[in-house]
This record gives C-alpha cells, structure tokens and sequence, in this order.
C-alpha cells in the first residue's frame, strides 16, 4: 500500500491512498465466492450456482463493497504510516477504481495542532485573602431565620422592613400602559425590589389607605416606552404586616440538622464551616480561573472545527437542559441557541482542553484518586443518602469522568502554581463570592 500525506491548509490533512490490484483482485473474488455460497439463482440449488453466472448477477454491487470495505480498512494502517493523529472523522473519495487496476482514494481530516507551551515560568497569580467574620456568620443566621419568618398584621403605619400587600396601577398623559397594573403584590419595604419612589411612597401608610403617586422612571429603564418618562401610580394598601423572626429553639436548630444541645453557638460553627469551605472552593476557582486564563492568552493555537462543532452541540444540549428546554426538538434548540452564539465558548473550551492535556504530560501530572474521592464525597454530602449518591456516580462513566476531568484540571492548576509566589489581596466574603451587597 502507497501512502502519501498532503497539507492543504490549516489542520487539514489528506492521504493519498493506492492498494494493488492483486489486492483488490483477492478481496473482489473472496466477495464473490461469499455471495456463491449462499446465493439463489433460479436453476439452481441454494449455493450452487456456477461463479460466472453470480458474477454476471452481483458483480457490480460486490465490487462497490470491496471497494467500500478496503477504503475503511485501510484508512487505520494509512493514517499510521503517514505519521499522523487525526482529529476528526475523515471524509472518502474513490480517485480511482477500475477492474485490473490499483485501487486509489483521498481521505480528508483534521489533525491535532502541534503545541509548544510558553509562558508558563511567567504567570502572575493574585490570591485572595479572605477572612471568615462574625459578621458573615450572624449575615447567614439572619437569612435562615429570615426564610422562617412569620408574617403578623399590624394596625399601625407601615415602615422598613414592613411587608405590604397592594394593588397599583400606573399612567402616562392619562393612559394606562402594558405592565403598569399589580393586583396582590406583596412588598417589603427597603429591599429594593421596586421603582424606589413607588416603594418609598408607602412608608407612613396604613391598611385600607389609598393615594396617588409619581414615580420617575430611570434613563436606562428596560422598557423603552417608558425610559426618562414621569408616571402617576394609584395605589391601595390592601395590608400591613410585620417580619416576626423565629427563636433558635429545638425545632429550628433540628431543621438545620443541628442537635439542640448545641444551641445557637452549635448552629454558628455549622453555618462558618460551611462558609469556609464556600470560601476555599471560590478561591481554588479564582486560582484556576487566573491560570487558564494566562495559559490561553501565552499560547493561542488552532482548534479542529470538528471539535469546535462536536463542543457546541453538547454546550447546546447543556444549556437547553439548565433552562428547561431539553425535550425541545433539535431544529428547536438551533434555533433558539444557534451555532454563531456558542461557537465562541465552544472553541475556548476545546483550546483549553488541549492545552490542559500538554500541560499534564509534560509537567507528568499523575491522576490523584484519592482527591477523586474527596470530591465524590463532597458531591453527595448535600444528599440525605449519600452512599447511593456515590454509589450512582461509580455506577456511570460518563459522570465520574467528569468528576476525573475536574481532578485532574485542579492538579494542573496545581502544578502550575507550584513554582509562583502570588500577590495576596485582602478581600471580604462578599466580595470574594461575588456579593457586594
């Protein structure tokens, strides 16, 4: 077999394939007695049947699955002895295939880019440095406290902090407008969750009060009618009612998964410890986030496309699951998340893929299983049977690869960083997660 590598451009690689004609002559006339022996021509018994007179029947279509099969197996051995590692499936055409002659073919792929790392003596690293406070703790407490408050009516004026059930509706010059009218809308005052003025308008106000308002709409305001625009709102207090919070009692702390005996202060180491490990997760990913970051800017190299459209398709399927939309048709799913939207990520994640892989082999960076098992058993501790959990995980594959995937990415990180000394930058829980209420 003669084999000869073409590069047309770019990641594309050909093959220029020619198998003898013996070859080719063998396989045709094995084909053919295959198709003899089982064959039922009328005059004859089943398999009897002279090799002429089946040639003359099936010679035609027995040729084309000779063809089909050499072509297919040969592709391997070909691609082998030009030296070459293929990233995508390759595409076929028959250049030459007469009776009595070599057959000839060009298979066309993708190949994976030559990568040479730089820049890895050379990242800059800033870690955050982030204290768990008092502060933060009483902050989650009061939140959990806050999602089991009761509501009470109250007789007196409404002031912050204060949930109000009302009615509203707005107008422009007189003329009611889309989206201006709220029946039953609880809101409570000083969480900012309305036009300021419209929430600000119902301090002082009891149940059963009644009033009109004005209320300015901002410049950059989503709807554009309304943008810069001044609207009268009527207003009807249907109800005042007071935030009452529950007592950290038995009941309480037992819905937290805290023993009583504990107490409140058994509660707050629960609620910091947790915050610590949110707090080192968000750190390792800032940490990541830095390096993959560096890594792509230092070594911009071509991606397959192949990859690139395999990578959007599951980022397609991916997000239609994350907002419901899995059971979509697919023609549904392009439509609504089309290629030139995910294009961009997809090819950032297959460079980083790449890039991740080189960096693993030459940094010779060996898969840590016991940092696999401490992820799983983080993954399932949220779970109230967390053994099944483990259990599913080890029973699927495709997840625990995933979870090897992560693994293996923090070890990267890890071994990048290995030889930087980072810049510490004091930062508050808040800041640090991203909430800088």
């Amino acid at each position: 077999m003669e084999v000869k590598l073409e590069t047309p451009g770019g990641l594309v690689r050909q093959v220029r394939v020619r198998i003898p004609a013996d070859k080719v002559a063998r396989a045709y006339d094995e084909q053919i007695r295959k198709i003899a022996s089982r064959a039922r021509l009328p005059g004859f018994r089943p398999g009897k049947a002279p090799l002429n007179v089946v040639q003359k029947q099936y010679g035609d279509s027995a040729r084309m699955d000779v063809i089909q099969d050499l072509v297919r197996g040969s592709y391997p051995d070909a691609v082998t002895q030009a030296g070459v590692n293929p990233a995508s499936a390759p595409s076929f055409e028959v250049t030459a295939e007469k009776p009595g002659e070599p057959l000839e073919y060009v298979a066309r792929f993708e190949v994976y880019p030559e990568i040479k790392l730089r820049g890895l003596d050379q990242l800059k690293i800033e870690k955050p440095q982030v204290d768990v406070t008092e502060a933060d703790v009483t902050k989650v407490v009061d939140s959990l406290k806050k999602a089991r408050r009761a509501l009470e009516p109250v007789e007196r004026a409404a002031r912050e902090g204060d949930v109000l059930q009302v009615d509203f509706e707005g107008s422009l010059d007189g003329q009611p407008f889309a989206g201006g009218k709220g029946e039953n809308v609880e809101i409570e005052i000083g969480q900012k969750q309305f036009l300021p003025q419209l929430e600000q308008s119902l301090v002082g106000r009891r149940t059963d009060d009644a009033y009109d308002t004005a209320v300015d709409f901002p410049p950059d305001y989503g709807a554009e009618n309304l943008r810069g625009k001044t609207a009268q709102f009527r207003v009807k207090v249907r109800s005042v009612r007071e935030p009452k919070l529950p007592e950290v009692d038995a009941e309480f702390l037992k819905a937290h998964g805290v023993d009583e005996s504990a107490g409140l202060a058994g509660l707050q180491g629960k609620v910091r410890a947790a915050l610590e490990t949110e707090r080192d997760k968000a750190i390792q990913n800032r940490l990541k986030q830095q390096v993959l970051d560096q890594l792509l800017e230092a070594n911009p190299i071509d991606v397959p496309q192949a990859l690139v459209a395999s990578e959007t398709q599951r980022l397609r399927e991916e997000t239609a699951a994350r907002f419901n939309a899995g059971k979509l048709k697919p023609e549904q799913k392009q439509k609504l998340l089309p290629d030139e939207m995910l294009a961009p990520q997809a090819r950032r994640r297959v460079s980083l893929g790449l890039l991740i892989g080189e960096v693993i082999k030459q940094k010779q960076v060996q898969f840590d299983q016991a940092r696999l098992d401490r992820l799983l058993d983080e993954v399932s501790a949220d779970y109230q049977q967390p053994e099944q959990i483990r259990q599913y995980y080890r029973s699927r594959p495709d997840l625990l690869q995933g979870l090897r995937a992560i693994v293996l990415e923090e070890q990267m990180v890890d071994a990048l960083i290995s030889g930087v000394t980072p810049t510490e930058k004091a930062l508050s829980l808040d800041e640090l997660l991203g909430s800088k209420k």
